[in-house]
């Protein structure tokens, strides 16, 4: 994985802008820092950051491919899964390669097939092509936007990155909040509308979408989406078919040139990721590494302090023993230090660009740090809950009907915790419900769908586009922030579009939460893994923990030169800290954002305003 940054100005000399493209991509250096690459000419300006993990001599970038009198330039992050597939093709069309990286036969799939390459892979990725015979910028990223890729446009010119912060490192662009970026913060914040770059002019291409940048300005399209039909395949061949695509997922994602093991949490999706990658490598007489090795996180004294509830059944501790001696994986479990966990929330925000999942994100940061000691790549879990319907707000009829999103349910207290000048400019809850709608207009509605069909439908739009998104931007930042690279066989898009018309009863296979995944997995995994309830992402319930966030926020009242008042009322979050944050019932987002999760994530607005010198515009 990489990070990349780039410039295109038709009005201005960028031969003469080196600097400026150097803090750009300097600002990403955790991203990549192996190598840096760039590449300057008078109309546009690549910076490239290489974190190595495929063929180091032969693809370094930017990258240039010469066909005749026109030439092509790239910039690219990410990795193609189908790389041999495309390569196959290319070779049978008369090209030829100088190595074996994917890098190499992105930029001559373009070369051959122009703005249809995208149609061909089979990955994650953001890239940006100079196409010097059209005089263009070509930007391009991943059907379910795992990759990022930012940009803003200033002055004619065309200025992108993959994280903010590059953006922001150029001389001429200011971290200023309109009502509109401030109503995303505190309407849907952690989640972020798809497209919005919260500051102000800054905007994030969709997943799934294309776009060029020439002299007549920026012009984006969709060039994938799921597609609504009617599912005919029986259980059984359902499953099979399941089986297939998640399998081949899995197996294509080992492709490295590095070490590289999995996440492992215990639950169904990780386990199942964790017994094809032990038995690939196994049986893969071309590698070197045949044990697999597996990660886990934990929390100090969280066996003592554990409390089960609807939503965290039971500990992921207790499974995790039988699928690492099932699969024979050599496993490392990390046990985080809570004061530590606090400590991190301030990186966890740079990072992010923006205030975050709190704890969640400073704990995965950590845990990728850890990880990045043994491996430089590892297998993760997220997306099955979102195609498969893993989450509470899918089976519940009062969720369903429910105005809004489901894991906004907390827009009255939101709007409690503003000032009063705040309150009159913002209506919190009408922003919220019309970013909402818009999505459910846009989703691919099936004509044999009945009422219940077409709402669940509508619900499983919702979260692929709104609350994967926000735990892929959580995934991408902490991994690339700790220059490791994490992968996530279940948004392979092959997968996304076969489960996407599975109907809900199928899906919920013999009344089980997942329960059509679950049958797919049958002879993989234990019955006591394949049957267990799911459990969320591992959190913290040591009162350590809560004690250090809530001295944060002490301090944070206390200080004059504290932002959070600027928005927030003072006297209304010094009682939500005399209550450790337990005052609010409903969680902030999500599942588990209540009591000091809470509370670190107004620590982290706060850090936020004043680390990225935010002006907020009235």
């Amino acid at each position: 994985m990489c990070g990349i940054t780039g410039w295109v100005d038709f009005n201005r000399d960028l031969s003469k802008e080196t600097s400026n493209i150097r803090k750009m991509s300097d600002a990403i250096k955790h991203r990549g820092p192996d190598a840096y690459g760039e590449w300057i000419e008078k109309d546009y300006a690549f910076g490239h950051r290489r974190l190595i993990v495929v063929d180091p001599d032969g693809g370094k970038q930017p990258m240039e491919c010469t066909v005749e009198d026109d030439s092509f330039v790239l910039v690219y992050n990410g990795e193609l899964y189908n790389t041999e597939d495309i390569r196959k093709e290319l070779l049978n069309l008369g090209w030829t390669f100088n190595g074996h990286s994917d890098t190499e036969v992105l930029l001559k799939s373009y070369a051959q097939w122009r703005e249809k390459c995208v149609e061909k892979f089979n990955g994650i990725f953001a890239f940006a092509i100079w196409d010097t015979e059209k005089e263009h910028l070509f930007v391009a990223r991943d059907r379910v936007g795992v990759k990022p890729l930012f940009y803003t446009e200033k002055d004619g010119g065309f200025l992108f990155g993959s994280e903010i912060k590059a953006l922001l490192a150029h001389e001429e662009i200011e971290p200023v909040l309109d009502k509109d970026g401030l109503s995303e913060i505190l309407a849907l914040g952690p989640s972020r509308t798809p497209g919005n770059g919260v500051f102000k002019g800054i905007c994030e291409l969709r997943a799934g979408h294309v776009g060029v940048f020439d002299q007549d300005g920026f012009q984006t399209w969709r060039y994938w989406n799921v597609v609504s039909t009617a599912h005919t395949d029986d259980v059984e061949e359902t499953a099979d078919t399941i089986r297939y695509l998640f399998q081949d997922a899995v197996e294509r994602q080992l492709v490295s040139d590095v070490p590289l093991g999995t996440f492992l949490s215990g639950g169904v999706d990780s386990s199942a990721i964790t017994a094809i990658a032990a038995n690939y490598l196994k049986k893969d007489t071309s590698k070197e590494q045949k044990q697999l090795d597996t990660f886990s996180i934990d929390f100090e004294d969280n066996d003592k302090y554990f409390k089960s509830s609807s939503f965290q059944p039971n500990s992921d501790q207790d499974f995790l023993g039988l699928v690492v001696q099932d699969n024979d994986t050599k496993h490392h479990n990390y046990v985080m230090d809570n004061k530590q966990l606090a400590d991190l929330l301030k990186r966890a925000v740079e990072l992010r660009d923006l205030p975050g999942m709190a704890d969640v994100d400073s704990s995965l940061y950590w845990f990728c740090e850890k990880t990045k000691d043994v491996v430089t790549v590892a297998l993760s879990g997220e997306c099955a809950d979102e195609i498969f319907g893993g989450y509470p707000w899918f089976y519940r009829e009062d969720d369903l009907q429910r105005e809004g999103f489901p894991w906004i349910r907390s827009s009255e207290v939101r709007e409690s915790l503003l000032t009063d000048t705040w309150k009159e400019k913002l209506d919190l809850h009408g922003y919220m419900l019309t970013k909402y709608q818009e999505t459910i207009d846009e989703t691919p509605e099936f004509e044999g769908d009945n009422e219940i069909e077409r709402q669940r439908r509508q619900m499983f739009y919702l979260n692929m586009h709104w609350f994967m998104p926000t735990l892929l931007d959580r995934k991408d930042r902490m991994s690339m922030g700790a220059s490791f690279e994490a992968r996530v066989p279940f948004s392979d898009h092959r997968l996304m579009e076969y489960v996407w018309n599975i109907p809900w009863e199928m899906k919920t296979y013999r009344g089980k939460e997942k329960g059509i995944l679950r049958k797919a997995l049958e002879g993989l995994l234990p019955d006591e893994i394949l049957y267990r309830k799911k459990s969320p992402y591992p959190k913290t319930h040591n009162p350590v923990y809560t004690e250090a966030v809530v001295t944060w926020m002490n301090e944070i009242l206390v200080d004059p030169d504290a932002r959070l008042f600027e928005i927030f009322d003072r006297e209304a979050v010094i009682k939500l800290v005399e209550s450790e944050g337990e005052e609010m019932e409903a969680p902030w987002f999500g599942q588990l954002m209540t009591g000091p999760q809470l509370l670190a994530h107004l620590g982290q607005i706060d850090h936020w305003l004043r680390k990225y010198h935010v002006k907020i515009e009235a």
